[in-house]
């Protein structure tokens, strides 16, 4: 199981990397998507909204149930990975595959960047789930 330390880790299971300026990706991680099994399915109905930190952003299914997804820190969705969108790449196993490359869900303008340091490293994100 990878635990990239260059990532920032939400009780959840989501994964946060910042990029340019105050925009950051978010995931899913690795441990989340090996509990979750083969994902059928991914929605995010709330591209160009600004959510609150632990607000829901969206969902993902796989074969046996469905998991909401929370946002790690306060933002606007700005970008869905049409990889994983039904309508466009519609291949959400990426996510099984490649949970911190192409498996991204969603890309973020974080309205409050000092969130980032309420989350975890990867050690201590490795700890909790171990």
């Amino acid at each position: 199981m990878e635990f990239p330390t260059d990532l920032k880790y939400s009780e959840e299971h989501e994964w946060v990397k910042v990029e340019d300026g105050n925009i950051a990706v978010v995931g899913i991680t690795d441990y989340a998507q090996s509990e979750l099994g083969e994902l059928v399915y991914v929605e995010v109905d709330t591209l160009d909204e600004t959510l609150d930190k632990d607000e829901v952003f969206g969902t993902v299914e796989a074969v046996k149930t469905t998991s909401d997804l929370y946002m790690p820190v306060s933002g606007k969705v700005v970008e869905f990975n049409a990889e994983l969108d039904d309508s466009e790449g519609d291949n959400p196993t990426l996510i099984n595959e490649s949970p911190y490359e192409k498996g991204w869900i969603v890309r973020i303008e974080m309205s409050d960047p000092s969130e980032l340091e309420a989350l975890m490293d990867a050690e201590a994100y490795q700890g909790l789930v171990s």
